[in-house]
């Protein structure tokens, strides 16, 4: 059998894997790295005022010591993470990439909370998105080769609760350590370190995943990819997993949707079938983030910025953190029931809504159930747009030239603390939330225009 023949097979069995506890199990699995991503991802928006408090930085500040700058270098390394180190993924693996660049991050994070110049917390922060950026890219091709096509939105949403337990977790965390000093320890240090140290814990369970067949077989690693197959449809219960006498039917009846099994290159994104695709999702990628970390990393400062006290501020923020998780729930029950392409286009005129709304609100009670909403639409937005932004390219390339898109989502994260910064001093909250709701359509109204329909197709009938 050829390598396009096994390619085909591998992917029409991937595609039969039987839906139920134990593929979830599977994606739950390789979910766990997932949590310590989000973890990092959120951690600014509850140690914040605790870096300030404690004199090492300044909320608006544009040099070294400043907030924006601490938040900029992140995501500076998640920019170069996924936008120079996508193809590590495509390269060497969606398990080892996976692995050890979240050993990467950990390694980092951990120096960073023990820095003692501002200076240097923000290199070190650098370093750690470095690790970062590479692990949110490959988290979603990975799940998005393993699972069959009816439920790979569902699987993306299943994944996206996992990560968003961090939320609440990392809030939780803040409210009990950032006010206090710990082991001599500022409390926003602590709450880095948990994290740094935490990721650590995972090693075990992302060592005995397998490897991605999908990505073997277009890598021509026949004997892999049927040997990583066998070991999936086992995870899966899969009825299959012994019977190797099946791959030549299932060959030929993925016929219909051919596999290339060959290496990927960069510039094949530009080509001619996904030339629109790549334009899009940069333009999405660019707005969206502004819209979506625009609240998330900022919303303590902003309600500050309105009268709101400090304790009070961490104790509102860690009542709306408890809905990250419902998002991903929501989106697992409405994840197939409907195009990803309009989940993301109604989310993100959603998300605009609420954070107008937000703004306006001066009471506990709406100032919560506000925020409640709002992160529970941008979550499920989320969830919508990962599973999209990987249906569009084909296993050969798919994780740098998500990688590539996905990047301009950091690069825009690199520059929202300062726009916000400047806004928030120059215009006031309300001003910071009209830019952010404005961000937020640009970002809906780009899919609507220009993005294909997606739902319950195979990956390779939509990226041959």
């Amino acid at each position: 059998m050829t390598s396009i023949q096994t390619a085909a097979a591998v992917a029409a069995r991937l595609d039969a894997l039987p839906i139920g506890r134990r593929l979830y199990g599977l994606v739950a699995r390789i979910s766990v790295g997932g949590f310590f991503e989000a973890y990092d991802l959120f951690m600014l928006t509850y140690i914040a005022l605790g870096m300030v408090h404690s004199g090492l930085f300044t909320a608006t500040g544009f040099g070294p010591d400043g907030i924006p700058v601490f938040a900029g270098a992140g995501f500076t390394g998640m920019f170069l993470g996924t936008m120079l180190f996508g193809w590590v993924s495509d390269r060497f693996g969606r398990r080892a990439a996976f692995g050890w660049s979240l050993t990467w991050y950990s390694a980092f994070t951990v120096a960073m909370a023990l820095a003692s110049t501002a200076l240097a917390v923000d290199v070190l922060r650098l370093f750690a998105g470095l690790g970062i950026g590479v692990q949110l890219i490959t988290i979603d091709a990975y799940i998005s080769e393993l699972t069959p096509p009816q439920v790979r939105g569902r699987a993306i949403a299943v994944s996206q609760a996992i990560t968003f337990t961090a939320v609440p977790v990392v809030a939780f965390i803040a409210q009990w350590l950032v006010p206090h000093s710990w082991f001599g320890l500022e409390g926003w240090r602590v709450v880095a370190l948990a994290g740094g140290v935490g990721a650590l814990t995972v090693w075990p369970i992302i060592r005995g995943l397998p490897e991605s067949p999908r990505w073997l077989a277009v890598r021509g690693r026949v004997g892999d990819a049927l040997r990583e197959l066998a070991r999936v449809e086992m995870f899966a219960g899969g009825a299959l997993a012994s019977d190797q006498s099946q791959l030549p039917t299932l060959a030929t009846e993925a016929s219909i949707a051919p596999v290339t099994a060959s290496l990927g290159w960069w510039r094949e994104m530009w080509s001619a079938g996904y030339r629109s695709r790549s334009a899009m999702l940069v333009v999405f990628n660019f707005f969206q983030t502004i819209g979506f970390y625009g609240f998330a990393s900022w919303v303590t400062i902003l309600l500050f910025n309105e009268g709101v006290s400090f304790v009070h501020s961490l104790q509102y923020v860690f009542l709306i953190a408890l809905a990250a998780p419902v998002g991903p729930l929501i989106a697992m029950r409405a994840a197939e029931r409907s195009e990803r392409k309009w989940q993301i286009v109604a989310l993100a005129a959603a998300s605009a809504v609420l954070g107008l709304s937000f703004a306006a609100m001066r009471v506990p009670w709406a100032i919560v159930c506000t925020g409640l909403a709002l992160t529970l639409a941008n979550n499920w937005f989320s969830c919508a747009f990962h599973a999209y932004q990987a249906e569009l390219y084909p296993t050969r390339i798919r994780a740098q030239a998500v990688g590539f898109v996905y990047a301009w989502s950091r690069l825009s994260a690199v520059f929202v603390g300062f726009w916000i910064g400047a806004i928030l001093a120059g215009f006031g909250p309300r001003a910071a939330f009209e830019f952010i709701a404005v961000a937020m359509a640009v970002a809906g109204g780009i899919v609507a225009a220009i993005g294909p329909l997606t739902r319950g197709r195979r990956l390779e009938s939509l990226s041959p």
